[in-house]
């Protein structure tokens, strides 16, 4: 039996003379081990290698038993060791983390019980950061629908101030706010809504001198914007930053809305619309009317696409247009292709 056991000491310290790793070294001595009591399980007693190897295979089934109970101790060891780090490490980590209050639980009840989101989802919700380019038609809608899913923080860019003419529509402004800038009655509507998220007013109009710096503060950007040359400007960011960009738009009946993310391979804008179309063959919603509805619709659809694209629920609308007409009742998805020309997104 000892010279067995010196045999697998020196195959230990050969191990280590030519640096192999610990586990291979283990499993050299196993084997020989298993060698040994597969030897005594099939050989006749008095064969030489049973007599040289102790006579009978107990002392082995014991030394095994012992090696055994050695190993299970030292990965309880281990374990115990590794918690009581991670146990310290969150202890003095000071990074904050998303916590719900009670109310908040209650509040996201609906939403923690669906499977494809659940907790870790409304915890991603709530560290998730959105910036709502317009807080117009469809802003109105997005910027409730997200405070309300309890959005961490929410970010709202507009120029304007609300106008009597905006209300049939604009459901987060209320007569009492005719004058005041779209951004603060959009944060106070939001807030009264749900004081449990952060909302970012910026009064300010969309330029390429500030767009950069804006959009990096965020995860994700929504574009509700009314006019080519904006929506330009925010595809243009959004590409050059790598960052998910869900856009809607409408006019008289129609809307429509997609994701556009050249970062994971579906197009940009303006692969889509490579040019502004000529005047007037475009007209705004001040020129040509839209539904006061609409944009309730359509900016419902793009906050539901951004809980989607935060929580990693179902499929989004990458590489695909959804368009509805309300007039008939029909909505109906195309499917879209990055230009290899594309002056923004094809390098």
């Amino acid at each position: 039996m000892g010279y067995v056991l010196a045999l697998m000491a020196g195959l230990w310290g050969l191990g280590a003379v030519f640096k192999v790793a610990r586990a291979k070294r283990w499993t050299l001595i196993g084997i020989a081990y298993l060698a040994v009591l597969l030897a005594h399980l099939v050989l006749p007693t008095a064969a030489p290698f049973r007599q040289a190897t102790g006579g009978t295979i107990r002392p082995w089934l014991i030394l095994g038993g012992i090696l055994a109970v050695v190993v299970a101790y030292r990965a309880a060891l281990g374990h115990l060791r590794r918690k009581a780090q991670n146990r310290v490490a969150d202890m003095t980590d000071s990074t904050p983390k998303p916590t719900f209050t009670n109310v908040e639980l209650d509040r996201y009840a609906r939403h923690i019980m669906l499977r494809e989101i659940g907790g870790v989802g409304q915890k991603k919700l709530k560290n998730a950061r959105v910036l709502v380019i317009g807080a117009g038609g469809l802003g109105s809608p997005v910027l409730l629908y997200l405070a309300a899913a309890g959005v961490g923080t929410i970010g709202v860019v507009d120029d304007d101030v609300v106008d009597n003419s905006n209300l049939q529509r604009q459901v987060i402004h209320r007569d009492a706010d005719i004058g005041v800038p779209k951004v603060f009655s959009a944060e106070a509507a939001m807030q009264a809504q749900n004081p449990y998220c952060i909302v970012r007013p910026y009064q300010r109009r969309l330029e390429e001198a500030n767009a950069a710096d804006l959009f990096a503060d965020y995860d994700l950007v929504l574009d509700g914007t009314d006019n080519f040359e904006t929506r330009y400007l925010v595809n243009r960011t959004c590409v050059a930053l790598g960052k998910p960009l869900i856009a809607g738009a409408l006019t008289q009946w129609e809307g429509q809305i997609s994701t556009y993310d050249p970062a994971n391979g579906a197009p940009c804008y303006q692969c889509i619309f490579p040019k502004a179309p000529a005047a007037g063959l475009a007209p705004s919603c001040a020129e040509a009317g839209v539904v006061g509805p609409l944009p309730g619709v359509i900016g419902a659809m793009m906050a539901l696409e951004v809980i989607k694209e935060i929580t990693g629920a179902g499929d989004g609308l990458r590489g695909q247009m959804l368009i509805y007409d309300a007039l008939y009742a029909e909505t109906r998805k195309i499917k879209l292709a990055r230009r290899s020309d594309c002056p923004i997104c094809s390098a």
